[in-house]
């Protein structure tokens, strides 16, 4: 078996990947706070609810990770079932993911890109990061509270979300 080799050394950027990220938001006057060099966060009003989505630089990877949660804590009643939820949403999404996740018991939407061998992200790419994580959080939010506040099974909540109507009454 051939091993597999990935060159790892350091590349030099023109600039932080999350310079580009914060240029973005300030063009669009998106709230946002850069405590952390490698870590931001930026908050997105959303029609069911607000999103807190947080950009971090993972440096040894050279990739860019976004991560959209919103404020829906999972009780451990009904865990199991937010968790048979998140693998039903998961199989209809292309890009990204959700995760429960466990020390904070809330569900998040994460995606990262990769940008291996110095390559810098562009304005369309981070801004089509954040629009994919907030638009499938929208587009599942109401499941998560199906699930966890009217105590419906996961497959009911993901179906009565996904119903589409067409016409005009």
């Amino acid at each position: 078996m051939t091993q597999l080799h990935v060159d790892t050394e350091d590349h030099d950027r023109l600039e932080h990947p999350l310079d580009v990220v914060e240029r973005l938001a300030s063009l669009r006057d998106w709230i946002f706070d850069r405590a952390e060099t490698d870590e931001m966060s930026v908050s997105v009003a959303g029609r069911w609810t607000d999103y807190h989505v947080a950009f971090t630089w993972i440096e040894d990877m050279e990739a860019l990770h976004v991560a959209c949660a919103f404020d829906l804590k999972v009780p451990e009643r009904r865990r199991q079932e937010v968790l048979k939820l998140v693998s039903l949403v998961n199989e209809q999404l292309w890009i990204g993911h959700f995760d429960l996740w466990s020390t904070d018991n809330v569900v998040m939407f994460r995606h990262a890109l990769l940008l291996a061998g110095g390559v810098a992200p562009t304005h369309p790419q981070c801004g089509m990061m954040l629009k994919s994580a907030v638009e499938a959080c929208e587009r599942y939010f109401q499941a998560f509270q199906f699930v966890l506040w009217a105590g419906k099974p996961a497959r009911e909540a993901l179906d009565a979300v996904l119903f589409e109507t067409e016409g005009e009454a």
